[in-house]
C-alpha cells in the first residue's frame, strides 16, 4: 500500500483502509451502558463545561467564583470589605465580613450541614429564592462547588454569632464533618482559601498576581462602596511589573473613577465624560454608565451585569448604544442637523467611546457558564429608556460639548460612506495596476472571501513566495527588513513610514479609528518569516503594528502567523521538514527510526527554499500549519501591559524582562 510522508512529522500517513461490513444484528446496549456521574465527578471529568476549558484564563475563573460571592454579601449591604491574599506556595483565600455560609442542617440533607451542600451539591445555593440576594452574580448554584471541584484542597471557615466553624475539602470530597472550633470575637463572615488542583489544570495550575490584582480593582470600581484588601507575597511578583505586594482598593466614585483611570493621557472629543447612575425603586437592581470618546485612538466598551464581566456584550451593551444614537440624532434634529446626522450609525457613535456600564438585575440571563454574555430582554429597555433620557438632559445642559460630539459623529459617518463609495485599492482595473503598494503581486480572486495575503521579509523570499502561491486566492507583499515598531514610535514617524504605508495600502481597509472590516481585501493576513529569532522579531513588530494600528483585524480571526520548517532531513529517499531543534530530535528518533545516516540542512531563510518546498511546507493550504493570533476578552488589559512593557520607549521594563528570562535570552543567543 502506498504511503505518503507527513510533512512535519509523524508516522507516514497511510492511504485509509476499506471500513469492514457492518456486524449483523444489534449493537449490544443494555442498562450497563448508562454511566451515572455522582457529586462532583462530572465537574472534575468535563470541567470545559463550567469554566470553560483548563487553560490560564479558565483557572482564573475559579478566583472570579469566590470573589463574587464576597461581592454579592457586599452588595446585599451585608460586607463592607473584602480580603483578597495570595500566599508563595499558591494558596489563595478571600474573606468578607458578610452574614457567613449557613452552617445548619439543611432541611432536604439533614445529614449534611448547609456548607456542605453549598460546597459539594450542584446547583445548590442561596441565590435562587430572590428574598436571599436582590441581585447576584451567581445563579446557577454551580461556582463554588466547581471551585471546589477543580481545587486540589479547599479550607471554608465560616463566622457566625462569635462561633467560628470550619471544614476542608480535597478535589471536591469532604475531608471530615463540620467542625465547631469555639467562640471567636469582631469576626464575621466567611474564609474560602483553595488551591487550584494540578491534575486538571497541569502547567497552568499558577496564579498570575497580575491578574488577580486587575480583577480585584475592576470590583473595588463596579461597586463604590466595598474595600478591597489586596495582599501578595512579593516574591510572586515579576520585576517592572506595577502589581503591588499590598493594596487597598476602594472608589466612591465607581466607574467614573474607572473611566478616568483608562482613558488618562488619551486626547478626548469632549472635556467631560457623560456618567450616570440610577437606582430603580425599592432598591431592586441599578445601573451605572461612563464614557468619553477618543479623538484618535479605537474605543472599547467595558460592560457588566451584577459585577461579572460580560466580555461578548449582550443586551444592556446594545440598549446601551442605542440610547446614545436616538439622543444624539434628536439633539441633531433640535439644532436643525437632522439632515447631515442622518447617515450616523451605533458604529459611528461607538466606534471611538470608552465606554463603561454596570447593571444590577434580579435573575439575569447569560449565555453560558461563564456568563460572557448577557441574555435578559429587560436589560435593554431599561438601559435604553433611562439611559436615552439621562444623555438627552446631558447634551441640552452642555452645548458646546454636545456640538463637538456630534460633528465628531458626523465626520465619522462621511469618513464611512466616502471609503465605501471609493475603495483605497480597487480590483480588476487598469488603474489599480499602475498604483500597486510597494511590490505587491496581487491575486486575481475578486473578492476578498478565500483570498489570502502573505507578508513576506525581503525580495528573495519573495520570489520564491511568488513562485509557490495560487495565483488565484494568494497575494504576496514582500517588506524590507525589519518594519517600524510602532509601540515607540511617534505618529508622525508612523504615517511616515513607506512600509506600512504600502501595508496599510493593500489592505485597505485603513487605520485605527478608520478601519473598516467591510473594506479589508484578504481573509486571511498571514505573517510569513523566516524561522529563527530575526524572523520572529519581525513577526513580533508586525503583530505589534496590527494590535495597534487594527485591533478588529485580530479580534475578526484575520491574522495569522505561517509556520515555515527549519530544518530539511534527507535519509535516502525519504525528506521531513523539522520546525525546531526539538522537533529536529523528534523526527529523527522516530519518523526516520534513528537509523542510517541522516542528512541535515538548515535553512537560512525562506529565500533559499525553494519555490516547491515552500509551497509543500508552509503555503498549500491543504498542509500547512497556521497559527492564529487571538485577543481573549478577559485578558486584554494583560495584554496590553505586556506590549507596553516589551515593546514601549521604556527601555528598563524590557531589561527587567531579560532579567526574569535570562537563561530563556541564554538559549536564544545560543541558537
Amino acid at each position: 500500500m502506498a504511503t505518503k510522508p507527513d510533512l512535519f512529522g509523524g508516522a507516514p500517513r497511510k492511504a485509509p483502509a476499506p471500513k469492514p461490513a457492518a456486524k449483523s444484528g444489534p449493537v449490544e446496549y443494555s442498562a450497563a451502558s448508562i454511566e451515572v456521574l455522582e457529586g462532583l465527578e462530572p465537574v472534575r471529568r468535563r470541567p470545559g463545561m463550567y469554566i470553560g476549558g483548563t487553560d490560564e484564563a479558565a483557572m482564573h475563573h475559579l478566583f472570579a467564583e469566590v470573589l463574587d460571592n464576597a461581592m454579592d454579601e457586599a452588595v446585599a449591604g451585608h460586607a463592607t470589605f473584602i480580603e483578597v491574599t495570595l500566599e508563595k506556595d499558591g494558596w489563595l483565600t478571600v474573606s468578607d465580613n458578610g452574614r457567613g455560609i449557613p452552617i445548619g442542617p439543611h432541611p432536604k440533607m439533614k445529614d449534611k450541614s448547609a456548607l456542605e451542600v453549598v460546597m459539594t451539591v450542584l446547583h445548590a445555593g442561596g441565590k435562587f429564592d430572590s428574598g436571599a440576594y436582590q441581585t447576584s452574580g451567581g445563579l446557577h448554584g454551580v461556582g463554588v462547588s466547581v471551585v471546589n471541584a477543580l481545587s486540589e484542597k479547599v479550607e471554608v471557615e465560616v463566622a457566625i454569632e462569635q462561633q467560628l466553624y470550619r471544614m476542608e475539602f480535597s478535589r471536591g470530597i469532604p475531608l471530615g464533618k463540620l467542625q465547631k472550633l469555639g467562640k471567636i470575637n469582631n469576626r464575621r463572615g466567611t474564609r474560602v482559601r483553595f488551591k487550584p488542583d494540578a491534575q486538571i489544570f497541569g502547567d497552568n495550575a499558577h496564579w498570575k498576581p497580575a491578574r488577580l490584582f486587575r480583577m480585584s480593582r475592576s470590583k473595588a470600581y463596579l461597586f463604590g462602596g466595598v474595600e478591597i484588601r489586596w495582599r501578595c507575597d512579593p516574591s510572586l511578583i515579576d520585576a517592572g511589573s506595577d502589581t503591588p505586594a499590598e493594596a487597598v482598593l476602594r472608589f466612591p466614585g465607581g466607574l467614573k473613577d474607572y473611566l478616568a483611570r483608562e482613558t488618562h493621557g488619551n486626547e478626548l472629543v469632549t472635556d467631560q465624560p457623560f456618567t450616570g447612575k440610577v437606582t430603580r425603586e425599592g432598591g431592586h437592581g441599578s445601573l451605572e454608565w461612563a464614557v468619553s470618546w477618543f479623538a484618535e485612538d479605537d474605543g472599547f466598551v467595558h460592560s457588566y451585569c451584577n459585577t461579572v464581566p460580560t466580555p461578548d456584550g449582550g443586551t444592556h451593551e446594545a440598549g446601551f448604544r442605542s440610547a446614545l444614537l436616538k439622543a444624539l440624532k434628536d439633539h441633531a434634529e433640535r439644532t436643525s442637523q437632522g439632515k447631515r446626522a442622518r447617515d450616523v450609525t451605533g458604529d459611528d457613535v461607538m466606534g471611538q467611546a470608552a465606554a463603561m456600564i454596570s447593571v444590577f438585575i434580579r435573575e439575569p440571563e447569560f449565555q453560558g457558564q461563564n456568563k460572557s454574555r448577557l441574555m435578559s430582554a429587560e436589560a435593554s429597555r431599561i438601559v435604553e429608556s433611562t439611559v436615552r433620557d439621562a444623555f438627552d438632559h446631558w447634551l441640552a445642559a452642555a452645548p458646546t460639548q454636545a456640538n463637538k460630539l456630534l460633528e465628531f459623529a458626523i465626520t465619522r459617518a462621511e469618513e464611512r460612506l466616502r471609503r465605501r463609495a471609493e475603495k483605497d485599492v480597487a480590483r480588476k482595473t487598469a488603474t489599480r495596476k499602475l498604483r500597486l503598494p510597494g511590490k505587491l503581486v496581487d491575486c486575481t480572486n475578486n473578492s476578498a472571501q478565500g483570498s489570502e495575503l502573505f507578508i513576506v521579509e525581503g525580495d528573495s523570499a519573495g520570489g520564491s513566495a511568488k513562485e509557490a502561491r495560487n495565483r488565484n486566492t494568494q497575494a504576496v507583499l514582500p517588506l524590507r527588513g525589519k518594519i517600524l515598531n510602532v509601540a515607540s514610535a511617534t505618529k508622525d514617524k508612523l504615517h511616515a513610514n513607506q512600509q506600512l504605508s504600502d501595508l496599510a495600502q493593500a489592505l485597505g481597509c485603513g487605520l485605527g479609528a478608520h478601519y473598516r472590516d467591510d473594506d479589508l481585501r484578504y481573509d486571511k493576513v498571514i505573517v510569513m518569516t523566516d524561522a529563527d529569532v530575526d524572523g520572529a522579531h519581525i513577526a513580533s513588530l508586525l503583530i505589534t503594528f496590527f494590535y495597534r494600528q487594527m485591533p478588529r483585524l485580530i479580534e475578526r480571526g484575520h491574522l495569522y502567523l505561517a509556520q515555515p520548517p527549519l530544518y530539511k532531513l534527507t535519509q535516502g529517499a525519504r525528506t521531513v521538514y523539522a520546525r525546531d531543534d526539538d522537533h529536529r530530535e523528534e523526527l529523527i528518533k522516530t519518523v526516520l527510526n534513528g537509523k542510517g545516516k541522516v542528512e541535515v540542512n538548515r535553512f537560512k531563510g525562506l529565500g533559499e527554499m525553494s519555490a516547491q518546498q515552500l509551497k509543500e511546507t508552509t503555503m498549500d493550504p491543504s498542509k500547512r500549519t497556521l497559527l492564529k493570533v487571538v485577543l481573549e476578552g478577559e485578558e486584554r488589559e494583560e495584554i496590553a501591559d505586556c506590549v507596553e512593557r516589551l515593546m514601549g520607549n521604556k527601555p528598563e521594563a524590557r531589561f527587567a524582562f531579560i532579567q526574569e528570562k535570562a537563561a530563556f535570552s541564554a538559549d536564544l543567543l545560543d541558537i
